[in-house]
Protein backbone atom coordinates (compact mmCIF):
# COMPACT_ATOMS: atom_id res chain seq x y z
CA UNK A 1 0.00 0.00 0.00
CA UNK A 2 1.66 2.96 -1.27
CA UNK A 3 1.26 6.53 1.27
CA UNK A 4 -0.47 9.58 0.50
CA UNK A 5 2.11 12.21 0.02
CA UNK A 6 2.05 15.18 2.14
CA UNK A 7 0.52 18.13 1.72
CA UNK A 8 2.64 20.91 1.52
CA UNK A 9 1.31 24.62 2.92
CA UNK A 10 1.26 27.11 0.12
CA UNK A 11 2.82 30.63 0.63
CA UNK A 12 1.56 33.60 -1.40
CA UNK A 13 4.02 35.21 -3.94
CA UNK A 14 4.04 38.22 -2.07
CA UNK A 15 4.85 36.59 1.52
CA UNK A 16 7.39 35.01 -0.43
CA UNK A 17 9.02 38.22 -2.22
CA UNK A 18 8.72 40.17 1.06
CA UNK A 19 10.92 37.33 2.81
CA UNK A 20 13.71 37.38 0.08
CA UNK A 21 13.49 41.08 0.03
CA UNK A 22 13.83 41.02 3.35
CA UNK A 23 16.50 38.69 3.65
CA UNK A 24 18.73 40.51 1.02
CA UNK A 25 18.03 43.43 2.73
CA UNK A 26 16.31 45.06 -0.94
CA UNK A 27 14.35 47.63 -0.22
CA UNK A 28 10.90 46.44 -0.91
CA UNK A 29 8.09 49.26 -2.60
CA UNK A 30 7.66 52.96 -2.41
CA UNK A 31 5.06 52.38 -0.07
CA UNK A 32 7.60 51.36 2.48
CA UNK A 33 9.31 54.50 2.11
CA UNK A 34 5.66 56.04 2.21
CA UNK A 35 4.73 54.53 5.23
CA UNK A 36 8.27 55.45 6.92
CA UNK A 37 8.07 58.64 6.19
CA UNK A 38 4.22 59.06 7.35
CA UNK A 39 5.45 57.30 10.32
CA UNK A 40 7.60 59.79 11.73
CA UNK A 41 5.66 62.60 10.67
CA UNK A 42 3.25 61.27 13.15
CA UNK A 43 4.77 60.45 16.20
CA UNK A 44 7.72 62.51 15.94
CA UNK A 45 11.47 62.28 15.79
CA UNK A 46 11.68 60.75 19.53
CA UNK A 47 9.14 57.93 19.49
CA UNK A 48 10.74 57.33 15.34
CA UNK A 49 13.78 56.99 16.95
CA UNK A 50 12.34 53.78 19.19
CA UNK A 51 9.55 52.69 16.53
CA UNK A 52 9.95 50.93 13.25
CA UNK A 53 6.82 50.95 11.00
CA UNK A 54 6.65 46.77 9.23
CA UNK A 55 3.94 46.63 7.36
CA UNK A 56 0.45 47.63 6.69
CA UNK A 57 -1.80 44.65 6.69
CA UNK A 58 -5.51 44.93 5.69
CA UNK A 59 -5.98 48.41 8.13
CA UNK A 60 -3.37 47.24 10.75
CA UNK A 61 -0.11 49.17 10.82
CA UNK A 62 2.35 46.78 12.27
CA UNK A 63 5.14 48.56 14.36
CA UNK A 64 8.35 47.35 16.30
CA UNK A 65 9.07 48.98 19.04
CA UNK A 66 12.38 48.79 21.00
CA UNK A 67 11.80 48.28 24.71
CA UNK A 68 8.52 47.13 27.02
CA UNK A 69 8.37 50.94 27.96
CA UNK A 70 8.20 52.50 25.21
CA UNK A 71 5.41 49.63 24.00
CA UNK A 72 3.58 50.18 27.39
CA UNK A 73 3.61 53.98 26.67
CA UNK A 74 2.49 53.94 22.92
CA UNK A 75 -0.14 51.41 23.82
CA UNK A 76 -1.79 55.14 25.58
CA UNK A 77 -1.57 56.80 22.83
CA UNK A 78 -2.62 54.42 19.78
CA UNK A 79 -5.68 56.33 18.93
CA UNK A 80 -3.97 59.77 18.93
CA UNK A 81 -1.45 58.44 16.77
CA UNK A 82 -3.88 56.30 14.29
CA UNK A 83 -5.53 59.94 13.86
CA UNK A 84 -1.87 61.80 12.83
CA UNK A 85 -1.78 59.32 10.70
CA UNK A 86 -5.54 59.42 9.11
CA UNK A 87 -4.92 62.85 8.94
CA UNK A 88 -1.45 63.01 6.82
CA UNK A 89 -2.29 60.32 4.83
CA UNK A 90 -5.90 62.06 3.98
CA UNK A 91 -7.82 58.68 4.16
CA UNK A 92 -8.89 56.51 6.78
CA UNK A 93 -7.28 53.43 5.83
CA UNK A 94 -5.39 52.43 9.04
CA UNK A 95 -7.73 51.50 11.89
CA UNK A 96 -5.47 49.59 13.68
CA UNK A 97 -2.43 49.74 15.31
CA UNK A 98 -0.52 46.50 16.22
CA UNK A 99 2.98 47.16 18.42
CA UNK A 100 5.50 44.63 19.21
CA UNK A 101 8.82 44.34 20.88
CA UNK A 102 11.71 43.52 18.43
CA UNK A 103 15.27 44.61 17.05
CA UNK A 104 15.00 47.76 14.93
CA UNK A 105 17.10 48.66 11.72
CA UNK A 106 20.63 50.24 12.31
CA UNK A 107 20.19 54.33 13.33
CA UNK A 108 21.65 55.35 10.40
CA UNK A 109 19.51 53.06 7.72
CA UNK A 110 16.67 54.57 9.48
CA UNK A 111 17.96 58.26 9.45
CA UNK A 112 18.23 58.02 5.58
CA UNK A 113 15.44 55.82 5.21
CA UNK A 114 17.26 53.50 3.31
CA UNK A 115 18.98 50.26 3.42
CA UNK A 116 22.56 49.91 4.28
CA UNK A 117 24.81 50.14 1.50
CA UNK A 118 25.67 46.70 -0.43
CA UNK A 119 29.37 46.16 -1.52
CA UNK A 120 29.40 46.21 -5.47
CA UNK A 121 28.18 43.43 -7.12
CA UNK A 122 30.59 41.80 -9.96
CA UNK A 123 28.43 41.62 -13.62
CA UNK A 124 26.64 38.46 -15.04
CA UNK A 125 28.16 36.22 -17.05
CA UNK A 126 26.13 36.42 -20.41
CA UNK A 127 25.04 32.76 -20.17
CA UNK A 128 23.63 33.65 -16.72
CA UNK A 129 21.57 36.50 -17.91
CA UNK A 130 20.57 34.64 -21.07
CA UNK A 131 19.23 32.25 -17.98
CA UNK A 132 17.75 34.50 -16.38
CA UNK A 133 15.87 36.26 -19.34
CA UNK A 134 14.18 32.99 -19.87
CA UNK A 135 13.12 32.43 -16.68
CA UNK A 136 11.30 35.70 -16.66
CA UNK A 137 9.91 35.70 -19.98
CA UNK A 138 6.69 33.83 -18.84
CA UNK A 139 6.33 36.93 -16.06
CA UNK A 140 3.82 39.31 -17.72
CA UNK A 141 3.61 41.78 -14.50
CA UNK A 142 6.50 44.23 -15.75
CA UNK A 143 7.00 45.45 -11.98
CA UNK A 144 7.27 42.03 -10.77
CA UNK A 145 9.47 40.96 -13.31
CA UNK A 146 11.58 43.82 -12.51
CA UNK A 147 11.82 42.85 -8.60
CA UNK A 148 12.44 39.16 -9.77
CA UNK A 149 15.68 40.39 -12.30
CA UNK A 150 17.15 42.34 -9.33
CA UNK A 151 16.30 39.23 -6.76
CA UNK A 152 17.94 37.23 -8.98
CA UNK A 153 20.94 39.30 -10.43
CA UNK A 154 21.78 39.84 -6.45
CA UNK A 155 21.36 35.75 -6.18
CA UNK A 156 23.56 34.62 -8.89
CA UNK A 157 25.91 37.46 -8.30
CA UNK A 158 26.62 36.43 -4.33
CA UNK A 159 26.92 32.85 -5.40
CA UNK A 160 29.38 33.35 -7.97
CA UNK A 161 31.89 35.16 -5.24
CA UNK A 162 31.10 32.55 -2.69
CA UNK A 163 32.05 30.02 -5.75
CA UNK A 164 35.26 32.51 -6.48
CA UNK A 165 36.39 32.39 -2.85
CA UNK A 166 36.04 28.32 -2.54
CA UNK A 167 37.74 28.21 -5.69
CA UNK A 168 41.28 28.63 -4.25
CA UNK A 169 41.29 26.15 -1.25
CA UNK A 170 40.06 23.24 -2.66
Amino acid sequence: MRRRARQVKLEMLGEILHKILEKRNIPHTATDRYLLNIWRRAVGPQIAAQTHPDKLKRGSLFVRVSAPVWLHQLQFMKEEILGRINELTGKDEITRLVLTIGELPTASSVAAGQQPPEPPLSPLPVRDRNVMRESLATVRDSELREILERVMTKEISHRRQREKRKAPGK
